[in-house]
């Protein structure tokens, strides 16, 4: 029989999901706006961006966060070699996506806010994937 699992387990990778979810989704719709909110207006796209930033650096956060409360729970001494490479390679990705999001916000040249912007969304899309996998 198949039963509900409710205990701090459930928590914890419920803010890990909700925190990349926020993060990740958002990147995602705020990259698909951004063609309509520059024929509004070039304000209209920093409002926009601002506004995400203020939602999605806390989500960022609850996401490192629950994501290294995640790491407490892993018996690392019985996790495959592959298990190993993996989060390697996830933490790298996460890394990069909070870098590249943070060169994006601090970039003012639009080759290079478009640069780190495609850079962080790819990273964090690639952190989900790395994640999945784990």
């Amino acid at each position: 029989m198949i039963e509900a699992n409710w205990d701090v387990d459930t928590l914890r990778v419920f803010l890990h999901i909700l925190g990349a979810a926020v993060w990740v989704g958002g990147q995602v719709v705020v990259a698909a706006l951004v063609p309509a909110l520059r024929r509004i207006g070039p304000e209209a796209t920093q409002a926009a961006a601002q506004q995400f930033a203020r939602v999605a650096w806390p989500f960022f956060a609850l996401a490192v966060l629950s994501g290294l409360w995640n790491l407490l729970e892993v018996d690392f001494e019985d996790a495959a070699n592959s298990y190993h490479i993996t989060l390697t390679i996830k933490l790298v990705l996460v890394v990069a996506t909070g870098v590249a999001a943070w060169l994006h916000t601090k970039a003012t040249d639009r080759r290079r806010i478009a640069m780190m912007g495609s850079l962080s969304g790819l990273a964090s899309i690639g952190a989900v994937l790395v994640g999945v996998a784990l």
